[in-house]
């Protein structure tokens, strides 16, 4: 398989922006803490749990998202 100068660029440039993420995420579980501090951990609980759970509601499109907020 040949690779062009242009596509292993662009696959370096994808590697270097995992390994940046990576990075950050394996920082954040070892410090516990973001840029923005520390995260409680019933905040995280409570998060998840939401996440978990079935949506109220699903937008069609932006008037039904504004529609919902207004009410």
């Amino acid at each position: 398989m040949s690779l062009t100068v242009e596509k292993l660029d662009k696959k370096i440039s994808t590697l270097q922006k995992e390994l940046n993420i990576l990075r950050s995420f394996v920082i954040g579980i070892i410090e516990k803490k973001d840029k923005e501090g520390e995260y409680k951990p019933e905040f995280i609980k409570k998060i998840l749990k939401l996440a978990s759970e079935k949506a109220s509601a699903t937008f069609l499109n932006k008037k039904t998202f504004l529609r919902k907020l207004q009410d």
